[in-house]
């Protein structure tokens, strides 16, 4: 990494403020080029910026923050421009024909970050966690990742191994001097409580979750009132609505945030044993499969007949030929709005038992996978008979929280994990 990168890390102009970061090496000498002196270290200067003509680019704001004590670990510097686009492209312009400088790539910044140990893994991906969040659950979860209170975590539980490979390894290395001591009596417990604290940890909802939302599907006949409901659920009119038996043909799908908890909506075609339109029966069999991946189903059909643990929904309790339901979840109408904040209401309690809880950090799929190895070395190591084979599960799962970190890891993994970012970043 001896080139230095530079970017826009403000996000896409026009804008009041346009922010260009600068890592790496030849951070400094490309502000003396740029504004033709040095700086005070993280302190704000206002500097007229000017090209390798000297003719002026912008009046900017210029921070310098000297390596290694920085976001990157590396010089780094920012020009606080103003954020047109011509500005930010001639400011851009003028960096790119420094020798040693380059545009920086998706996620390079991050990226150089980790690798000059700023941040560890599992807080490089809470990061882009946090930069994706769109509910207050979300971005709660995340800030936890990106804060380091996981990469604590599995520090603690790491540092518990090691004293038990420690006390393990010492038992067989001394078995016969007399200064060391057999293994302690609660040695096997003490894997044991630490082996059910990560399996509780695996049991938490996944990360995943907050970003697909709780996925809440409508199903019923046709003409059920599904469209409506589904309409005034998401407050917007994206399924067409009518009298006419068989309207909604295909799955729609919206993801809204009631309350601050994200959710993903399902709208589907009215469920049926035979239909003579092949283009609905395609509809009903794409419903079919909604209903599998659903965390709750509204059901608006005749009582008893919708899936098993769905909620019955007694809609169009405004309607001439509403059928009561004597074992409703909730009674409503949404043409007249009546019951739909309950329903509302409901769900969120719902969704909330079945999400992260707010400021608790939750796995991703990585995560998840690498403390389940985790787990599995210290299950091995419970009960084992063989003290060397119990030494190796101990390995094992070390070797597993350090994947979790980043002490160990791959540069195709990397490569997926920080091309996610956007550039700048």
């Amino acid at each position: 990494m001896s080139d230095t990168i530079f970017a826009i890390s403000s996000g896409a102009p026009p804008a009041a403020i346009g922010v260009i970061r600068i890592s790496g090496p030849e951070a400094g000498s490309a502000l003396r080029k740029l504004a033709g002196r040095d700086f005070t270290a993280r302190r704000a200067s206002l500097a007229t910026l000017r090209d390798a003509d000297g003719g002026p680019l912008d009046q900017a704001l210029v921070l310098w923050f000297p390596g290694s004590a920085t976001a990157t670990g590396e010089d780094l510097a920012e020009l606080h421009c103003h954020g047109g686009r011509a500005v930010l492209a001639a400011v851009s312009s003028a960096l790119e024909t420094i020798p040693g400088l380059r545009p920086a790539e998706a996620g390079e910044f991050t990226r150089r970050a980790f690798a000059n140990g700023r941040i560890d893994l599992a807080e490089a991906e809470g990061l882009g966690e946090l930069l994706s969040a769109e509910t207050e659950l979300q971005r709660a979860a995340a800030i936890q990742m990106a804060g380091g209170a996981f990469s604590a975590q599995v520090e603690a539980w790491r540092t518990s191994v090691l004293r038990l490979s420690a006390q393990l390894e010492a038992a067989l290395d001394f078995s016969d001097e007399d200064d060391v001591s057999e293994l302690p009596p609660q040695f096997a417990e003490d894997i044991g409580a630490l082996s059910q604290e990560l399996d509780e940890w695996l049991s938490r909802p996944r990360a995943e979750k907050l970003g697909e939302g709780y996925r809440v599907v409508l199903a019923g006949p046709p003409n059920s009132g599904k469209s409506t409901l589904f309409n005034a659920l998401i407050e917007s009119e994206a399924a067409i609505t009518s009298d006419i038996a068989g309207t909604t043909r295909d799955v729609i799908e919206r993801n809204v945030a009631i309350a601050s908890v994200p959710f993903s909506f399902v709208d589907t075609a009215g469920l049926r044993d035979e239909s003579d339109d092949a283009i609905e029966r395609i509809g009903i069999d794409r419903a079919r499969e909604q209903l599998g991946r659903a965390d709750t189903i509204l059901w608006l059909g005749p009582e008893g007949e919708g899936p098993d643990g769905a909620w019955e929904v007694a809609a169009k309790s405004d309607a001439d030929d509403y059928e009561a339901k004597l074992s409703a979840n909730y009674v409503l109408s949404a043409t007249t709005g009546t019951g739909v904040d309950a329903l509302k209401q409901g769900l969120v309690v719902a969704a909330r038992a079945a999400l992260p809880k707010p400021g608790e950090a939750a796995l991703n799929a990585r995560q998840h996978s690498v403390l389940s190895d985790a787990a599995q070395g210290l299950r091995g190591a419970i009960g084992q008979g063989d003290p060397l084979l119990c030494a190796e599960e101990l390995r094992q799962a070390r070797g597993a929280f350090d994947r979790l970190i980043g002490r160990t890891t791959t540069e195709d993994m990397l490569d997926t994990l920080f091309g996610r970012f956007c550039i700048g970043k």
